[in-house]
């Protein structure tokens, strides 16, 4: 009997080409007005149409999270699994079905508090998912306690007197477990977050996007010192692979690296400096990568990785495969096995 993924694989796209619109569900949408979600849901739903893949062929899988109702507001297939499981959920359903796209929203509890341990797996094993991981630093389903990427002394419902705890660093924590794509954009800045979807959707292996979403009821605002208009072109740094770190109203600001460390310059735009750091999302070390990832200021965005390793579906398949040739299958064998004796009488 056929292998009925090979089959599945062999289904032509037919009918018309996607519109946005062909993406979007028949349930009301239900979050606060003014949230960062709505922007996310409309980039991606405007992405998928681009990317030639059946909607059939797509699933989104979320835990549980203001985030996690993501999968009711998109026209594709989609499970809303339990909290901090949806990498698991994800996992074997890739593994069970690598033809199709699968996408996995999460948020900075779900998926870095409860769910962290499974993230990292995720990502070292280089599972064939698109991650978009929702920060905006603190717990909004569960009214505004503080969460695992909230800034220290964040004051909050659960910590009344400031919060104690170092935030994690989502980019960070995704290079060291050897992630092979990992970017970041912002639910304000529409076309540019598109580009990162764009980018996560065509990479073969673990895609890990942060998006700084805004909670306009539990913290509003929260990124306002880089991405308010007034401020956004001097404060954050939009990377492009092969070219020099320059950003700045004026373009007149740039990175160089100084030892160990990243120093911001000022020049003639007229006349940059040689030296400045160019990006390169390509280099086998996340050297580069982990340097942008613990930058203050400019706040990096864009894609800091993106490298080609071994999936895990494939390496798996072919493991499978090596098994049935080397050993051919013999049931009475297996059930009896070597741990087996008679008892004299």
């Amino acid at each position: 009997m056929a292998d009925t993924r090979d089959e599945l694989k062999a289904l032509p796209a037919s009918g018309p080409a996607l519109q946005p619109k062909d993406f979007k569900s028949d349930q009301m949408v239900r979050w606060c007005p003014g949230c960062g979600d709505y922007a996310i849901l409309s980039a991606v739903q405007k992405v998928l149409p681009t990317l030639g893949v059946p909607r059939e062929k797509i699933v989104f899988v979320s835990g549980i999270g203001c985030s996690s109702r993501f999968p009711y507001y998109m026209n594709t297939f989609g499970f809303h699994s339990i909290h901090g499981r949806a990498l698991t959920v994800a996992t074997g359903l890739k593994c069970a079905r690598p033809d199709l796209q699968v996408w996995v929203v999460t948020g900075d509890g779900d998926g870095l508090s409860i769910g962290g341990n499974h993230l990292i797996h995720t990502l070292r094993r280089n599972v064939d998912l698109k991650i978009l991981l929702f920060n905006n630093r603190i717990y909004g389903l569960t009214k505004g306690q503080y969460s695992p990427t909230s800034e220290l002394g964040k004051k909050t419902k659960s910590s009344p007197m400031g919060s104690i705890d170092t935030p994690l660093n989502p980019l960070a924590l995704a290079l060291a477990s050897e992630a092979t794509f990992v970017a970041r954009a912002v639910d304000t800045d529409l076309p540019f977050l598109g580009e990162v979807l764009t980018r996560a959707a065509k990479h073969k292996g673990s895609a890990f996007v942060e998006i700084f979403q805004n909670c306009i009821v539990f913290n509003d605002g929260a990124f306002d010192s880089f991405t308010a208009r007034d401020v956004r072109e001097d404060k954050t740094l939009k990377l492009s692979h092969g070219k020099p770190m320059i950003f700045g109203a004026k373009k007149d600001k740039g990175l160089r690296l100084d030892g160990l460390e990243t120093r911001v310059v000022s020049f003639d735009p007229a006349s940059p400096p040689k030296d400045l750091l160019v990006h390169d999302e390509r280099a086998p070390s996340p050297t580069l990568a982990n340097l942008l990832a613990h930058l203050d200021e400019p706040v990096p965005q864009g894609v800091l990785r993106a490298v080609q390793h071994p999936v895990l579906h494939e390496l798996m398949d072919a493991q499978l495969d090596q098994a049935k040739a080397d050993k051919a299958p013999d049931l009475a064998k297996l059930l009896k096995g070597p741990e087996t004796w008679t008892v004299a009488a």
